[in-house]
């Protein structure tokens, strides 16, 4: 753990104070009864108006949601403090039904992000990419790698459901995920909030505006996020799991020289230093193979009553001369989640570093003419040290070598160029645009083995993570310079684009909207595997495709505040290429056409909000993932180390036919009283994909495989309370928060059966905001939160691999936490 950690929570608490005792001098005292608003409370809307208008961007242009034909969910500034949202991986109870974020393998350094059926099962890869899009501020992230980072004091994050081919472009073929962030305001103001809970985690954030000068207006963020490991390592170096620890800061500037024009210049800089969640071990010979026996005059595991000297028994192939190892007495199997691991392992943090900057220029020149440009770079760097399975996902072997220490270096980064024209003119509302994307990986892979059993299980050692000597599969540590390479990978991808999109709203019908767009999408991508298994190969990829893809929507004001659409989009995510494979196998692209039908409607004075969307998307070319890990630690019936022993590889397929995916939304807000709102949100998803024929080298190559869509709940629900207790005359309230989530069991491996569990979180949060300080407008608020607050467990992975020679691991969500901050606003 972090011995200077008290020191950095002193200093966070330190800067809280600091900002409460200078901010009188600089900023521009506001009269007594009208101070500046807590995030808390700028967000809510007039009790005696009902529900607030809800500003979103997702047609490149600020909208009112409910007249937006996009099924859409937002998550305002408000709601990521009463859920605790620290970063993306929080958003993985279910908040938004439709969106599905898990870790990728049990890694919290790289997150899988879904929405609608499209959930990629793999692609953490140098030469591939997701099928949801992340932004932030309008700038594409590439990579899985460093999506984890602390949000920086975020207005709202937008989760678009369905295709965005159009505006949006390439690898949006199920939504995307849109984080905007907070501008500079060119008056000095600002929060900094400060907090402690359980697993020793604290946190801290300081967010200033300093006034304008000469129409600059800059902005200053800082945010620090740490928490102890969930389940602990009883290795007494090493750090545990589901720890982390997160760092980040960014300056922004905006600058208005005259009327229309606005320039805003940012840059970030983060680092985000976690360990994985903990696989365990949840039922042993589940298949109920004959448990082999531990011959010590061979140290081989022989059938029970085999004559000393008889032959190793240990096979994944059943028959009546295999059997399967005996599990070591230090390993049990556990149905619930551990807080400690049986054996302890060598873990140390993954660290990912992520930077960029953006400028993006606006000139209005009249209401029918706004010219804009995004230009960005960024890049991220994962050191990954991932040793989560422990004896629980190899088989065990007298004197043999376990836990697989998953290590992975890899450097990405990228430029982005967007030029835009928005306007409206009579009857018409228009945005066109040119877009270029470059990028740039790197990644090289090493699984050493860090422990050793003895003879007979009941005791292990460490291995030397340096090695002296010849570096081999055999003879490797987890050191640099000590690691034996399983594979390594460079590959650049290029993409051009140029789209347009129009809303057509005529005079002689002014309650009809038609809107119709297209984007064309020229891809480029090349790349080499270098390396496998420690063997210089130079295997060569190349991807050049272009493609068009259309959308018409058809809108209707049906009535005051009813608005209705209908809608057709396609959208694609680029083929690619799988680096985990031998030979750098290539595959095509999968493309979804969306037909959906949609209602918005406010009713009963804005007192209810309803929105419905049902939709059917077809999807070609499934890109499928049939992965295999090599745990046969000795070549079959003898004690020659096997060479390929933990060695990952992987290939891709795309599915044959057509892929169906069928699913309902329901959206419900509602402010039935004064200071009380209600909200449920439902997501029903149907997804079937066709037998896929299994492209994995040996006895099951060619076999048609049933195969699935990941982290895809056929139900998945949410709901929440919102009320806020005023108290006085003054802007202070309590403000009262909570909210549960539900989802159905799920798949989380595309060629295994065996499913997750259904889960059922709830968080909460209890806060006296707005308390008065001063009369600069300076106000503090007190919060306690809590997330999982019925302490609820579910495995939301599970792989079933291993069932012939151990038994099926699993992941299990993060126990409760809780916490207490204060926040001021001043």
């Amino acid at each position: 753990m972090r011995s200077n950690s008290g020191f950095r929570l002193q200093l966070l608490l330190g800067g809280v104070l600091l900002a409460n005792m200078v901010s009188p001098a600089f900023a521009k005292a506001p009269p007594a009864d009208s101070g500046k608003p807590a995030d808390d409370a700028a967000v809510a809307a007039d009790p005696q108006q009902g529900l607030g208008d809800i500003v979103v961007t997702a047609t490149k242009r600020e909208t009112n949601l409910q007249k937006t034909p996009i099924a859409i969910a937002v998550i305002d500034s408000a709601a990521i403090k009463d859920r605790h949202i620290q970063s993306l991986i929080d958003l993985a109870d279910g908040g938004v039904p439709s969106l599905r974020i898990a870790t990728f393998e049990a890694r919290q350094s790289a997150l899988t992000v879904g929405i609608r059926g499209i959930v990629p099962f793999d692609a953490n890869q140098t030469a591939r990419d997701q099928g949801v899009g992340v932004y932030i501020d309008g700038v594409y992230l590439g990579r899985q790698q460093g999506l984890n980072a602390a949000l920086f004091d975020v207005e709202r994050i937008e989760v678009l459901k369905g295709p965005q081919g159009t505006l949006f472009g390439r690898n949006t073929e199920g939504g995307a995920v849109s984080i905007v962030t907070k501008a500079p305001t060119g008056e000095f103001g600002g929060n900094a909030t400060a907090g402690f809970g359980n697993y020793g985690s604290y946190n801290g954030q300081l967010h200033l505006n300093l006034p304008a000068y000469a129409n600059f207006a800059v902005k200053l963020d800082g945010i620090i996020q740490h928490q102890d490991p969930t389940t602990r390592d009883p290795l007494a170096t090493a750090i545990g799991w589901n720890a982390y620890y997160r760092v980040g800061g960014r300056i922004s500037a905006r600058w208005q020289p005259f009327d229309g024009f606005t320039a805003d210049i940012s840059y970030d800089k983060a680092r985000d230093e976690n360990t994985p969640f903990f696989s365990q071990l949840v039922n042993y010979n589940p298949l109920n193979r004959t448990v082999g026996v531990i011959d010590t005059t061979t140290n081989r595991i022989v059938l029970p009553g085999s004559p000393a000297g008889a032959p190793s028994c240990t096979s994944s192939t059943i028959s009546a001369t295999t059997c399967i190892a005996p599990l070591p007495a230090l390993v049990g199997v556990h149905t619930n989640r551990q807080s400690v691991a049986d054996v302890g392992v060598p873990q140390q943090y993954s660290v990912d570093q992520t930077e960029g900057e953006s400028i993006k220029l606006s000139y209005k020149l009249s209401r029918a003419l706004e010219l804009r440009s995004i230009t960005a770079w960024r890049k991220v760097a994962t050191n990954q040290w991932d040793n989560s399975g422990g004896p629980e996902r190899v088989a065990f072997a007298p004197n043999g070598n376990f836990s697989r220490y998953s290590l992975s270096d890899l450097y990405q980064s990228q430029f982005s160029q967007e030029f835009q024209a928005v306007g409206s003119i009579p009857q018409l509302d228009y945005v066109a645009g040119l877009y270029y994307f470059y990028e740039q990986a790197r990644e090289s892979a090493a699984t050493p083995s860090t422990n050793k059993w003895n003879a007979t299980g009941t005791a292990y050692s460490i291995n030397s993570s340096i090695v002296s000597g010849a570096i081999t599969s055999g003879n490797q540590g987890w050191e640099y310079g000590s690691r034996f390479l399983q594979r390594g990978s460079f590959a650049k991808a290029r993409s051009y684009a140029a789209f347009a999109q129009a809303t057509y709203t005529p005079d002689f019908a002014p309650v009809l909207h038609l809107t119709v767009g297209g984007r064309y999408t020229k891809d480029k991508r090349n790349g080499t595997l270098y390396l496998v298994s420690g063997v210089a190969t130079n295997y060569q990829f190349t991807y050049d495709r272009g493609r068009f893809d259309p959308m018409v929507t058809l809108a209707v004001d049906a009535a005051p505040n009813v608005n209705l659409y209908a809608k057709y989009a396609t959208g694609f995510r680029a083929g690619g290429a799988n680096d985990r494979s031998s030979n750098f196998g290539a595959f095509g692209p999968e493309a979804v056409k969306s037909y959906e039908i949609g209602a918005k409607m406010d009713l009963f004075d804005h007192k209810v909000r309803l929105n419905l969307a049902g939709y059917i998307m077809d999807r070609t070319g499934t890109q499928t993932d049939f992965d295999n890990v090599d745990t046969s630690q000795f070549l079959p019936g003898t004690t020659t180390p096997n060479p390929t022993f933990n060695l990952h590889t992987e290939n891709t397929a795309n599915a044959p036919g057509t892929s169906k995916i069928r699913g309902v939304e329901v959206d419900f807000t509602a402010r039935p009283i004064d200071h009380l709102t209600v909200g449920a949100s439902y997501a029903y998803t149907y997804t079937k994909v066709p037998l896929t024929a299994n492209p994995n080298p040996g006895p099951t190559f060619g076999v048609l495989t049933p195969v699935f869509v990941v982290y895809t709940p056929p139900s998945a629900a949410s709901a929440f309370v919102d009320y806020a207790i005023p108290v006085g005359g003054s802007d202070t309230s309590v403000r009262i928060h909570l909210d549960a989530n539900y989802a159905d069991a799920q798949y989380s491996f595309q060629s295994e059966t065996v499913k997750t569990d259904s889960s059922f979180i709830v968080n909460g949060r209890i806060a006296l905001t707005d308390v008065r300080l001063n009369d600069h407008g300076q106000k503090v608020t007190f919060s306690f939160w809590t997330r999982n607050l019925f302490d609820e467990q579910h495995i939301y992975r599970r792989s079933a691999a291993n069932a012939a020679v151990l038994g099926d691991y699993a992941n299990f969500n993060p126990p409760r936490t809780f916490g207490a901050d204060v926040g001021l606003n001043f």
